[in-house]
This record gives C-alpha cells, structure tokens and sequence, in this order.
C-alpha cells in the first residue's frame, strides 16, 4: 500500500531523475557498532537495497552522500550498483549539486534523503526532501515528505516505491516478481 501523497509531491515525484541517500540514519538506523579492536558495523535493510535496484532499473540514478567514510559503505553501494559515492562530505548540497551538474540535472529532479542537520539544506533546496521518524525534529519541520519507516528499517524503500508509483512504474517492477 502506497502512502496517500498530495497532487504537488506526486508532480515533484514525477521529475526525480536523481536520489541522494545520506547512510546513517537512512540506509542504517544510525546505531554505530564497534568490536574489540575499533571495526565498525552497520546494518544495512535488504528492502531498501532491492528497492535501490528497482529504482535503477526504472532509470533514476541513485547516489549516497555521507560525511563518514567507510569501506561499509563502499561495499553496500557497490553491492547495489550505485556509481555515485561521495564520502567523508559534511556538505551535502555541495555533494549533491556536484552530483546533479554532472549528470545535468536542476535541483527540482533530485530527491534527497537525509535525517539530522548536515542534510538540512539539501532537503530544502531540491525538488523531493525527504525525511525519516527517527530525524532530528527540526528536520522533519522542513521536509516535504516523511516517511513511515524508520531509517534502516525500509524508509529508502518507501521511497525508492513511491517515486516508481509516481512515475507509473511501480505495478511494472513489483509485476516481475509474479
């Protein structure tokens, strides 16, 4: 079931040739899990990795923009065929606009999803900002969206499906596994 969207986030939806995923908070929950000798962990959700695919199939470019760097993170992106990988950016708009000049796209076709204040102007300047529950509160008073999941825990599916449904492509790619 597909998350009842105003007429005026659909149409945003429609553009979005690009979306721009922060991790912790969003790809993970944002816990950090450190061993014995100071590796770090993260969980990463399968519903939202099969979601980035879909959503790749379907033609929209998906990028991860982080302000940590990690080979954890470098590993999920090359798992799921994302291309574009920026970390150790604490600027996400800087990221993002370099991203979106790249591919030569405007701001108005990228989404972004992000959950604390790095990613605050990014959510605000592009076409689709999309925020997590589990967010800072002043981040959710300045998204367009929110969803229903929590970061980690399939947000970037909700998203990843809601863009797809949007676009009319969703009962296409959700067909294929019939």
């Amino acid at each position: 079931m597909s998350p009842s969207l105003t007429e005026q986030q659909t149409q945003a939806l429609q553009k979005i040739k690009l979306l721009a995923l922060d991790v912790d908070g969003v790809l993970t929950d944002g816990t950090l899990y450190f061993g014995e000798s100071g590796e770090q962990f993260k969980p990463f959700s399968i519903l939202d990795g099969l979601g980035v695919k879909l959503l790749q199939n379907a033609g929209v470019t998906v990028a991860i923009i982080t302000g940590r760097k990690s080979a954890m993170v470098a590993k999920r992106a090359g798992d799921l065929g994302i291309l574009e990988l920026l970390q150790g950016r604490e600027d996400k708009l800087v990221g993002l606009n370099e991203i979106r000049e790249k591919l030569g796209l405007e701001l108005n076709e990228c989404a972004y999803v992000g959950d604390d204040l790095p990613d605050l102007a990014a959510i605000r300047s592009c076409g689709f900002g999309v925020t997590v529950p589990n967010s800072h509160w002043f981040v959710r008073q300045h998204a367009t969206y929110c969803t229903s999941a929590q970061g980690g825990k399939g947000a970037v599916r909700e998203v990843c499906d809601m863009i797809l449904a949007a676009k009319g492509l969703l009962h296409t790619s959700l067909e294929a596994y019939l």
